[in-house]
């Protein structure tokens, strides 16, 4: 009868801790993954950028052009205020993970780069609430292309690292699905 007990303790006991490592396991974010280092923390983040300027309720307008706009064929001068969804996935209709608020402008009379001031602001897991900036510039042309973070708040303060940025999908009206892999680095 002793041994009985027992093992009916040790298989209660193996249930309990195989439920309480799937219920983490479930709760972990498969866009984002966090490595303390002992002084610092490495998180890297995989997500999709979705830049819609089209369609009645646009991401991203227009808030100011040059005087003399159209004269430049890469949109010299026009400057774009964006409230953007970030997802897990290409799809637009994937989870929600954040927004990215701020504005670009194109800064290449010669070239398509776009100079980016961005806040990328999460809304998942742990990383609720956080926010990492973007200021950097994005040649649209070049795949993949690297951008700079240079900070953050909250999980990311004092952020420091850079972005890899891959268009996944763009069409003639300028709307685009953009994958971000990022990569940050934070003190303790």
């Amino acid at each position: 009868m002793k041994i009985q007990n027992q093992i009916s303790c040790l298989i209660i006991l193996a249930s309990t801790i195989a439920y309480s490592a799937q219920a983490q396991s479930n709760d972990r974010s498969t866009w984002a993954k966090r490595v303390d280092s002992g002084n610092q923390v490495i998180t890297t983040l995989q997500f999709y950028f979705h830049d819609k300027l089209s369609g009645q309720i646009p991401s991203a307008i227009q808030i100011a052009q040059p005087l003399q706009s159209g004269t430049s064929p890469n949109l010299f001068g026009n400057l774009l205020m964006i409230d953007d969804a970030l997802t897990v996935g290409p799809d637009p209709s994937s989870k929600l993970v954040g927004r990215a608020r701020g504005m670009y402008g194109s800064a290449g009379q010669t070239e398509m780069n776009l100079i980016m001031a961005l806040s990328y602001v999460f809304t998942d897991g742990i990383y609720d609430g956080s926010s990492l900036s973007l200021l950097s510039i994005n040649s649209v042309m070049n795949s993949p292309r690297e951008m700079s973070v240079v900070g953050g708040t909250g999980l990311f303060r004092l952020a420091r690292g850079y972005a890899i940025a891959q268009t996944y999908s763009a069409n003639a009206s300028g709307d685009a699905i953009v994958g971000y892999n990022v990569t940050i680095a934070t003190n303790i």
